[in-house]
C-alpha cells in the first residue's frame, strides 16, 4: 500500500520568510527555483501590503495582485528573476519595504511552459504532474471552449485571472462543482454561474470555459493555476463548521505545511495559515488573501496536526455553526512516508 505520492514535500512547495530592506536582494532557501511565487508583507506600515503573485510563464516582473481586480502589470523593481534556489527583488514596497517583514509561497511547476494541444485552445503550460500543479496561459475566444492543462489528472482547483482586465479572479473548486463560481479578491459567497467553467467539471486532459471575461475573454491573455490532488501532499475538500472552539476536525493525510479556508455559503474573508509563520499550535498568525490587512496572531485560530487541521475558534470566517467551508491544504510531512515512518505531531 502507498501512503503517499511525495515524500518530502518541500522538493515542490516552500514557505520562505525574509526582511525587506528597500533596495535589492536575492531570497534563497526554496530549496528549488520557483515557478510560482506569491509575496505578502506581515507588519509594519508595509504590512498593509498587496499580495503579489509571479509565475515562469508569464516571466518575473510580471505582477499580477490576488487581492485586487487590477489588470497584469509590468514592474522591473517587483520580482526581478527566479533563481535557482530561490528569487531576486527590487525596491518595490509590496515586496521589499525596509523593516517590513515578508513571506513567500513558493510552488514549483514545470519550468518553461510549453505548448498544448489538448483544448479547443491552445495553451502554454508548466506542469509538474508528480506534485499536481500547472501553470497555464491562453487566449480566450469569448464563446464555450476548452483548455489543456497537462497535469495527466482531473484538476482539484483552478484560479484564473484575465491580465488584460479588471474583472475579479474567478475559482473553481471540486467541492462546489463546475456550476458555481467563487471570487479569490472578494469575500463573498459562492455564486451559480454557467459562464465561468460552462457547467462542465476538467477532465483529465483539459477544463472547460464559457463567456465569462474573467475567464474566457475574446483575445484576452488569461493565466490559470490549477491544483490536482495528490495522496501525503495536497488535499482540496469541504467541510461544515460547528462553532465550537472544539471544532472539525479536517483529515488531509499529512501534517499541513499550508492551509487557506474560505466559506462559500456566506460571506467571509479567505484565511491563510502556514506552518513556517506558526512553527507551533499556541500561536497562529493568520493573513487574508483578499485583504491587504497585516498579519494577525490568534490564539488558537486552528491546530496544524500530523493528520489534518482542527478547528479552534468561532470566527463565521471558518467555522460558523453550520457553515459551509472549502480549504486547500500542502503538506510538510506526508501521515505515514512511503516506507511507513509516521509524522510527529506539533
Amino acid at each position: 500500500m502507498a501512503y503517499t505520492d511525495i515524500d518530502k514535500s518541500d522538493d515542490y512547495f516552500n514557505t520562505v520568510l525574509y526582511a525587506g530592506n528597500g533596495s535589492t536582494q536575492s531570497i534563497t532557501g526554496v530549496g528549488f527555483q520557483p515557478d510560482w511565487t506569491w509575496t505578502k508583507g506581515r507588519n509594519g506600515t508595509y504590512g498593509v501590503s498587496n499580495h503579489k503573485l509571479y509565475d515562469v510563464v508569464r516571466g518575473a516582473t510580471k505582477s499580477l495582485f490576488g487581492n485586487l481586480t487590477l489588470a497584469e502589470i509590468t514592474q522591473t523593481n517587483t520580482l526581478t528573476s527566479f533563481d535557482t534556489d530561490g528569487f531576486s527583488l527590487g525596491n518595490d514596497t509590496n515586496v521589499n519595504a525596509s523593516s517590513t517583514n515578508f513571506v513567500a509561497w513558493n510552488w514549483l511547476a514545470g519550468g518553461t511552459g510549453v505548448s498544448n494541444t489538448n483544448g479547443s485552445i491552445t495553451s502554454t503550460v508548466s506542469a509538474n504532474t508528480t506534485s499536481g500543479f500547472s501553470v497555464v496561459s491562453y487566449t480566450g475566444t469569448g464563446s464555450n471552449a476548452t483548455v489543456g492543462h497537462g497535469l495527466g489528472v482531473a484538476p482539484k482547483m483552478i484560479l484564473v485571472k484575465n491580465r488584460n482586465t479588471t474583472n475579479s479572479w474567478e475559482v473553481f473548486h471540486t467541492s462546489m462543482g463546475a456550476t458555481k463560481v467563487i471570487l479569490f479578491n472578494r469575500d463573498e459567497a459562492e455564486q451559480t454561474l454557467s459562464s465561468s467553467w460552462n457547467n462542465t467539471s476538467p477532465t483529465t486532459l483539459v477544463f472547460s470555459v464559457g463567456s465569462a471575461v474573467s475567464t474566457n475573454g475574446s483575445g484576452n491573455p488569461l493565466i490559470a493555476y490549477c491544483f490536482a490532488e495528490k495522496k501525503g501532499f495536497s488535499k482540496f475538500g469541504s467541510y461544515k463548521g460547528n462553532g465550537s472552539t472544539n471544532g472539525t476536525f479536517v483529515y488531509t493525510g499529512f501534517k499541513p505545511a499550508w492551509v487557506m479556508i474560505k466559506r462559500t455559503d456566506s460571506t467571509g474573508s479567505w484565511v491563510i495559515e502556514d506552518s513556517v509563520r506558526s512553527p507551533s499550535n499556541s500561536s497562529m498568525k493568520v493573513l487574508y488573501p483578499n485583504l491587504t490587512n497585516a498579519e494577525e496572531t490568534l490564539n488558537p485560530y486552528f491546530d496544524l496536526l500530523s493528520n489534518g487541521f482542527k478547528i479552534r475558534w468561532t470566527s463565521t470566517f471558518i467555522n460558523a455553526s453550520g457553515g459551509t467551508y472549502i480549504f486547500m491544504a500542502f503538506a510538510e510531512n506526508p501521515f505515514v512516508t512511503s516506507t511507513g515512518i509516521p509524522a510527529c505531531a506539533r
